[in-house]
């Protein structure tokens, strides 16, 4: 029998589903299926071998309350009680591992959805982020994993070479943008500022102060653009289905340090300003941290953003010319894919 490979998306954000695109393409001579509870917008027109299970959100309904009866269990990290939508949802999963197996699973990410497919004799594969994971719930999930893919080097792993770092497979970094032809030339007159949609400190307020710090400056506002900005010099594009062509003839990006963000960035080769924003387990601030003290490369605290002189950051950081060597791997899609592939002949033969 033919495996399915099938890949769980976690809905916070945009970068876990635009990683499961890209490496569903990779696996392109697989029949690959998108789980997730956020999928109702993907486009797959151009994925002839994706197919999509949607699920429905594990959060209360509107005519339901989330009843917290019994102390929390230390090994998940979203477990309530009561809750129609995870009843539901761990149906449709159990129902879907019968009916399709042999399965193998990619999880990115959930820790519930991992060990749920392993009690259901389905083995996973478990993609790791930055962040401070050596929580129980984490560990238990790595330990049931097959194998770690860390889409990122190995150099910017920070942490305890631990049993889950020996079992990690680092393939690099890579985005959306790897293999395209830059549309533009940079200009160090134009920044791009780029605004994820998981929640940014870049907002109304911070624009108009670089903005007005800048005037021979024209900033490009692309992602996630929820204000208004009446500065002549601020151009807002707001979602792009392709910024590359904006983003390309900026020579200094501003954002934050999500894992997406610093992968484009470092894919186009522009000089960065990242912002680490609160996430669970300190994903940014390990992810900022993974990059900080390179040339062209600024770090900035969000709690420090105000005040900030803008124009001398600019500056500083155009005289420098970029170093994001090691951060982005050519082939990192081919060996993720290679991985997977492996493993599923592992657990089910050839």
């Amino acid at each position: 029998m033919d495996t399915t490979i099938a890949i769980y998306v976690h809905h916070h954000g945009s970068g876990h589903l635009m990683r499961a695109l890209q490496l569903a393409k990779a696996l392109s001579k697989n029949k690959v299926i998108l789980i997730g509870s956020a999928l109702q917008n993907t486009d797959t027109i151009e994925l002839q071998n994706v197919e999509l299970l949607h699920l429905p959100l594990d959060v209360p309904d509107t005519d339901e309350q989330q009843k917290i009866t019994s102390q929390a269990p230390d090994c998940f990290h979203y477990a309530p009680l009561g809750l129609r939508g995870i009843r539901d949802r761990i149906t449709m999963l159990t129902n879907f591992f019968k009916e399709k197996y042999p399965l193998l699973l990619v999880v990115d990410v959930s820790v519930e959805v991992t060990l749920l497919a392993r009690l259901c004799g389905v083995p996973t594969v478990v993609i790791r982020q930055h962040g401070d994971r050596r929580d129980l719930p984490h560990q238990l999930a790595y330990q049931s994993a097959e194998i770690i893919l860390a889409p990122f080097s190995r150099e910017m792993y920070l942490g305890d070479k631990n049993r889950d770092y020996q079992k990690t497979i680092f393939t690099g970094g890579f985005s959306r943008f790897d293999h395209a032809a830059l549309e533009g030339i940079p200009s160090t007159s134009n920044i791009g500022i780029l605004i994820g949609g998981g929640g940014s400190s870049i907002n109304e307020l911070l624009v108009q102060e670089i903005a007005s710090q800048l005037p021979d400056y024209t900033l490009h506002l692309v992602g996630n653009v929820n204000f208004k900005i009446n500065f002549s010099n601020v151009h807002v594009y707001g979602q792009l289905d392709n910024p590359l062509p904006i983003l390309s003839i900026c020579n200094t990006i501003i954002g934050n340090t999500g894992h997406n963000t610093v992968m484009e960035a470092a894919s186009i080769g522009s000089r960065f300003i990242g912002i680490p924003e609160e996430r669970p387990y300190e994903e940014q601030k390990q992810k900022a941290s993974s990059i900080e003290g390179r040339r062209g490369i600024r770090i900035i605290d969000a709690k420090e953003l105000r005040g900030q002189n803008w124009s001398q950051l600019i500056q500083d950081i155009n005289a420098e010319d970029v170093d994001w060597k090691g951060v982005i791997n050519p082939q990192a899609l081919n060996l993720m894919a290679e991985a997977i592939i492996d493993t599923a002949k592992r657990s089910f033969g050839s």
